[in-house]
């Protein structure tokens, strides 16, 4: 990875950690007491040795020793656990954040860009990825602090005591974190080309998932499975890569802490065996002072194999960095007329009207869908848009809905759209498309979506508006009906009126209507048609629809071709002359 980019992702983790609260200092600060406890325990069990060995005393003249013991074992124990308490707490509000924050900007980015990947993949970033944040900042960051903490803490005891055994502990000290870092970083690249495996992977076999029926009605089930086992493969691979380097370092950390704690022996056993007669400031090395360093000695090292240990959540954190940020950091802002960015203003309105003018529509890397067209659309009229597959009427009402970004003039009620909130937009805005969204939940949840305040009975009549009631009333748990993810249980058709109803009950002052009837039956689509031209009784409506032979109740008619308006104005009259609507109209009869 570019140490740029690295160096970016990690001051990002860092500029998150206020999301832990006061979780993460008081996980540290339980790290300090506890590296303190440590100290106090090693003083205690020095001093007993001493005084039961070298002094001959009686145990029981080491009560007050023993008794400390005790306690500072108890002691140790309760910080342990509520560190792990808060450190959970703390990363589980991080996480609760983060995933907040991608959850609203992929709201803000709206359907389009989340069409751009597999639902795999934004189920692996929403889900995984966010995990994948935890463990650094509920081990990694606190140890950091830890690690710099203890060892100079246990410096300053050891020094006064014998100068010898802390400079071997001070030199050999950096060995640790300098090695950590040697292997990190190539375990920090290897941790994020896992990351983008694991993606791809999580993309890919949701994606067949979803199309079983579709695979194995063409016969491709053979192929699939030899692609997904290409891309499990793969992952493993690269996952085995990570394991590789972190095992390798932990070998280096356990390594170099034991030699230096053997070096540290070596020391004072041949100090006792008067072989070496330095490091003690001219007074004979005692048995206190010996245990006291030795027994200090693993804890010396112990926080920095900690922080090697938990070295790899960093690589995984950053891993997992990089795709969030690309997230967070996209940008899709639309323009007014004179390009200039104005304040958002909240928008309220009793009717609406829409005016164009030459106005060009993009995609979100910039590509031209449609334009430059004009158009106005006067409050309380309903226009069908019309036009061969890949015209930009969708285009159109995206860009209305606020998910694309535009260029010219978009103006609502004389008002730019660039200088609306769209939140308060989308809540005068009634949307149906050809293929419905329904989420996990009852009947009742997916209908009252927006309106949370909706009665049983208005949501049986909006039901029954949408030529929907009689299939909830046949089941017996009625509104409580389940309907699963991605709209399993019910048809396609079924979907759609639930939808409907759902349309239905937002106050709308402007219906944006794509094939709004595209997947029902004849008579289905008699009846929500009817529906539709009562919700929208004083409303404004725009519908994208390729039935061309009902067109007359339509106020007006956009006909579009390339990213063009060709023709408008009434069905009557352009079926009249010799334009495309009526070509089309021709196409479509030789059809039926």
């Amino acid at each position: 990875m570019d140490k740029s980019l690295e160096k970016s992702l990690t001051q990002w983790l860092k500029s998150q950690q206020s999301a832990c609260g006061i979780y993460l200092k008081l996980s540290i600060l339980c790290g300090w007491l506890n590296g303190v406890a440590i100290i106090g325990q090693a003083y205690c069990i020095a001093r007993i040795l001493q005084q039961v060995i070298m002094q001959n005393m009686p145990l029981q003249a080491s009560n007050i020793e023993i008794i400390g013991l005790i306690g500072l074992l108890l002691v140790r124990a309760a910080l342990a656990q509520v560190r792990e308490r808060v450190s959970f707490e703390a990363g589980k509000r991080l996480r609760s954040d983060i995933r907040q924050a991608v959850l609203n900007k992929l709201v803000e980015l709206g359907p389009v860009f989340i069409k751009g990947k597999p639902s795999g993949a934004w189920a692996s970033l929403v889900f995984e990825q966010v995990e994948d944040l935890h463990d650094y900042y509920t081990k990694y960051v606190p140890q950091m602090m830890l690690a710099g903490f203890i060892p100079l803490l246990i410096l300053v005891c050891v020094f006064p005591l014998n100068w010898a055994a802390g400079i071997i502990l001070l030199a050999t000290a950096p060995l640790i974190p300098m090695f950590m870092i040697l292997v990190g970083m190539g375990a920090a690249d290897a941790n994020r080309k896992n990351v983008k495996a694991l993606s791809r992977l999580s993309g890919h076999f949701m994606d067949r998932l979803k199309g079983l029926q579709t695979v194995k009605l063409f016969h491709r089930g053979e192929a699939e499975l030899v692609n997904i086992e290409t891309a499990s493969e793969d992952f493993r691979s690269r996952t085995m890569s990570v394991l590789r380097l972190a095992f390798l370092s932990s070998a280096v950390l356990e390594f170099f802490a034991a030699v230096s704690i053997a070096v540290l022996a070596v020391y004072f056993g041949f100090s006792y065996l008067d072989h070496l007669d330095f490091g003690h400031y001219g007074v004979s090395i005692s048995l206190f002072t010996g245990m006291f360093v030795l027994i200090l000695a693993p804890e010396f090292f112990q926080p920095l194999r900690d922080l090697g240990t938990h070295y790899h959540a960093k690589a995984q954190a950053i891993g997992a960095a990089e795709t969030l940020v690309e997230l967070l950091n996209v940008q899709v802002e639309g323009k007014n007329a004179d390009g200039n960015d104005q304040l958002k203003m909240p928008f309220t309105a009793d009717a609406i009207s829409i005016e164009a003018v030459n106005l060009e529509v993009f995609s979100l890397d910039g590509q031209r869908l449609l334009g430059p067209i004009s158009f106005t659309l006067p409050a309380g009229e309903h226009w069908a848009i019309v036009g061969p597959s890949g015209a930009g009427k969708t285009s159109l009402l995206n860009a209305l809905l606020g998910f694309l970004p535009y260029k010219g003039s978009l103006k609502i009620n004389q008002r730019s759209l660039s200088s609306i909130q769209l939140a308060d937009w989308r809540r005068h805005l009634a949307w149906l498309g050809q293929d419905p969204q329904l989420f996990h939940g009852t009947v009742r949840d997916n209908v009252a979506l927006a309106n949370p305040q909706l009665t049983d009975s208005q949501i049986m009549a909006l039901l029954e508006q949408a030529n929907i009631s009689d299939f909830v009333t046949q089941h017996a748990q009625g509104l409580d009906l389940m309907i699963s993810d991605q709209s399993a249980g019910v048809s396609v058709g079924q979907a759609q009126r639930f939808a409907l109803a759902r349309a239905l009950a937002q106050p709308a002052k402007l219906f944006l209507l794509d094939e709004p009837t595209a997947s029902l039956d004849a008579q289905s689509e008699q009846f929500v048609l009817a529906s539709l031209q009562t919700a929208m009784q004083g409303a404004s409506g725009l519908t994208v629809t390729h039935r061309l032979d009902d067109l007359s109740a339509m106020d007006k008619v956009l006909v579009m071709d390339k990213g063009l308006i060709v023709q408008q104005g009434k069905a009557s009259e352009l079926l009249g002359s010799d334009g495309l609507l009526a070509q089309m109209l021709n196409q479509q009869q030789e059809v039926y």
